[in-house]
């Protein structure tokens, strides 16, 4: 068994879902391992991760609207607004949601389902440049 790390910066234009399925299967294939568990963590407590379909995107899009219907942006009471009125809305997504996903993989490949993308979800208006911490545990 061994062990590989790689940290992946992504560059979000604001909210929304962004693809880095390619990221994963790139970091798996990098890490020399055939068999094994990618984990996918992101250092930030303003987005998440989701694992979600990613053939249409209007299921994502579905997504994104309902979670700002449940935590709007302009929720009048919130007391942690330093940053702006989405700062505490995008906590609390990220905490409704998750922070890390774990995926097996198998002969070099994650072994997602036919319709499955994992992705970074992006809470905040603006565009931010986020870390996300990919380990590789196999052999």
């Amino acid at each position: 068994m061994g062990i590989f790390r790689k940290e992946i910066l992504m560059q979000s234009s604001g909210k929304g879902t962004y693809e880095i399925t390619g990221d994963l299967a790139e970091g798996v294939r990098e890490s020399g391992f055939a068999d094994g568990i990618a984990s996918v963590f992101v250092r930030h407590t303003s987005c998440s991760l989701v694992l979600m379909e990613n053939a249409d995107p209007t299921a994502r899009r579905d997504l994104e609207r309902f979670m700002d219907d449940l935590v709007p942006d302009d929720y009048p009471h919130f007391i942690h607004t330093f940053e702006g009125p989405d700062d505490m809305p995008s906590h609390i997504k990220m905490a409704l949601t998750r922070s890390s996903e774990t995926i097996p993989f198998a002969n070099g490949r994650p072994l997602l389902g036919t319709w499955q993308g994992i992705f970074l979800w992006e809470h905040r208006i603006s565009p931010h440049s986020r870390k996300i911490i990919l380990t590789c545990v196999g052999e």
